[in-house]
């Protein structure tokens, strides 16, 4: 198991909930990631990292599947211009790679944005620190462990 995946189902643990973590062959996209667990597009977890121009720091936002992010609406959430994080910030702030980071398990506490639409469903799944693992929750659940804002950011 990668240490990725452990810190992920360490801070689920931790959080309380036991995890309900799959792996699925590839889940690089939500499209990817809903057609492994049967379920809308919507229902899959994005994880959307930026750089925070005033901190420095990324800003996580976790949308819905099939929504798009606007950069401008993000950076009015975030009270601060938001730019491109590239892969060795997202990599050392939230200890996960790209097509796998995960909303659970960062190694540095990461200021996180809610996108309301997940909240119309009973159970999502999101990304558990790999390309090829995915753990089921239900919005009130994931938004308790991440300490996410609710916020209009998308398109």
């Amino acid at each position: 198991m990668s240490k990725s995946l452990k810190r992920v189902e360490a801070a689920l643990r931790a959080a309380g909930t036991e995890p309900d973590i799959r792996e699925v062959g590839q889940a690089r996209t939500a499209a990817e990631a809903a057609e492994a667990a049967g379920v809308s597009i919507d229902q899959i977890v994005k994880s959307i990292i930026f750089r925070g121009e005033s901190s420095g720091h990324v800003v996580l936002f976790l949308t819905a599947g099939g929504n798009r992010v606007s950069a401008q609406k993000a950076s009015a959430a975030a009270g601060q211009p938001l730019g491109k994080a590239d892969a060795d910030l997202i990599r050392a702030e939230t200890g996960f790679a790209i097509g796998g980071v995960s909303p659970v398990g960062h190694l540095t506490p990461v200021q996180t944005f809610w996108d309301p639409r997940l909240d119309d469903f009973g159970e999502i799944w999101a990304a558990a620190g790999t390309p090829r693992h995915i753990f089921r929750t239900t919005p009130a659940e994931l938004r308790r462990i991440t300490g996410a804002v609710p916020a209009d950011f998308t398109e």
